[in-house]
């Protein structure tokens, strides 16, 4: 298995990135970036990105989330209030995102303050969804234990009766986070390993800061 991974020799060559040429504020940055990473053939889940928190006690934890919108107030995701990551923003407001899209050789970090969507911005997203998803925010007690497979088709089951013949309404436990973007680094693979770090930074005038970082 070692010499495998020693074998493996990855030359990153197909961009490069400059900070004389990137967007002078980074949600633009970060649009323009997602346009190519929508359009490119192969790239599965551009949508995929990695949320970092912290639990109560200051241990690190990381899960892959689905970025649900984004603008100049931050980036929108969807899940269980009661959820781990749920409890842990609760606690910790604060979060780290990760996009990677190995297709162009590019990763994002985003970090900032999070804070709860409304409950208005959580309604009209949850509609949105299809049914069956909407089924399983009743069904599942997301991240607690359960005993098996089954006891999840039962909750189900048991969502599908209840709401049978009625629209699903969103429970109070499930709704949206923003994670508010105060510091962004865009990343693009380079050759030797010399890769191209561009970090923005939010001044005290609220103007960005552009900065190279050594790789």
């Amino acid at each position: 298995m070692n010499e495998r991974l020693q074998a493996a020799r990855v030359s990153y060559e197909r961009a490069e990135l400059d900070e004389t040429s990137v967007a002078p504020d980074p949600f633009a940055q970060f649009s323009l970036w997602l346009e190519e990473a929508l359009k490119t053939e192969g790239l599965l889940e551009p949508y995929a990105m990695t949320l970092a928190t912290i639990d109560p006690a200051g241990q690190p934890d990381a899960r892959v989330v689905l970025l649900r919108g984004f603008d100049e107030r931050g980036f929108t995701f969807f899940t269980n209030y009661a959820s781990r990551k749920g409890r842990e923003l609760a606690a910790h407001p604060r979060a780290a995102l990760l996009f990677f899209w190995a297709a162009l050789e590019r990763q994002i970090r985003i970090e900032g303050a999070v804070s709860r969507l409304s409950p208005e911005e959580s309604d009209a997203y949850f509609a949105q969804r299809p049914r069956g998803h909407r089924l399983s925010a009743w069904a599942s007690p997301q991240s607690r234990v359960v005993a098996d497979r089954a006891a999840l088709d039962a909750g189900m089951r048991e969502a599908e009766e209840r709401f049978a013949g009625v629209e699903v309404p969103r429970p109070e436990h499930w709704g949206g986070f923003r994670v508010a973007g105060e510091r962004f680094e865009f990343w693009q693979g380079r050759r030797n390993r010399v890769h191209d770090r561009i970090a923005y930074e939010r001044e005290p005038s609220a103007q960005w800061r552009i900065l190279r970082l050594a790789p």
